[in-house]
């Protein structure tokens, strides 16, 4: 699964990355180092009626149009790519509204003992990626639209397998416009794109356990530790996530 990542670039630099324009000047966007389920994260999306992307703000768990529970969006903050086509919750995301979720890296844990260790995936030239994502809208009782989104997982590369056995669909680059185009929807086309990332492409490094904390959101979460320093930190932090 992916439960909790990292976007620490600012708003001018998503725009540039993925050519998304800010409808309304309405992203009031902060670099995050420990982003978690529930809070509103950043989305790329396409225009329904012209080929342009926009980035917004959306709420990290997809709550389905049809639910009286919002808080099941807890339970959806992740899709399995191998069936999402056949839930119900996610298949009608899946065919008409789908998106990308910039991030810089994500977080996965090795438990040792009682202590739960972080571990931080990046893509080897530490460059901005996307998580393949879809997102759906739920109206609340007092009338206003909450958007809401999850992001695809698929099975773990050689990186993540002995820490996870699943990671996040991170998409590349030259598929985005497939992915984002809200006239396709070829579902069983879109399959092949919902695989592992090459792990020789990516890395991962041991953090502090700052990051086991939602409080705790700035660049010390996201810091490399080195070999000696890892018992000292162990020691002094929280083991326990939340």
């Amino acid at each position: 699964m992916c439960g909790r990542f990292r976007l620490a670039r600012k708003k001018e630099i998503l725009e540039t990355e993925f050519e998304a324009e800010v409808p309304d000047d309405d992203l009031d966007w902060v670099p995050r180092y420990n982003v978690a389920p529930g809070q509103d994260i950043a989305v790329v999306r396409q225009d329904k009626e012209r080929p342009v992307r926009k980035l917004s703000q959306m709420r990290w768990g997809l709550i389905p149009s049809w639910t009286n529970d919002p808080s099941v969006g807890y339970k959806m903050i992740n899709a399995r790519s191998e069936t999402v086509a056949k839930m119900a919750s996610f298949s009608e995301p899946l065919r008409l509204r789908r998106c990308l979720i910039p991030a810089d890296g994500f977080y996965e844990w090795k438990r040792e003992g009682k202590a739960k260790l972080p571990f931080c995936f990046t893509l080897a030239d530490e460059s901005v990626f996307a998580f393949a994502g879809i997102w759906e809208r739920w109206k609340n009782p007092q009338g206003q639209w909450i958007k809401s989104c999850s992001i695809l997982t698929t099975t773990p590369n050689e990186l993540v397998r002995d820490l996870h056995d699943r990671m996040p669909v991170i998409l590349a680059r030259d598929v985005y416009d497939v992915w984002l185009d809200p006239g396709f929807s070829k579902v069983a086309e879109l399959q092949p794109l919902l695989k592992p990332y090459p792990a020789e492409a990516m890395r991962r490094y041991r953090v502090s356990q700052r990051v086991n904390q939602v409080k705790n959101d700035d660049a010390e979460c996201a810091v490399e530790i080195e070999a000696a320093q890892l018992s000292l930190d162990d020691e002094s932090n929280s083991d326990k996530i939340r």
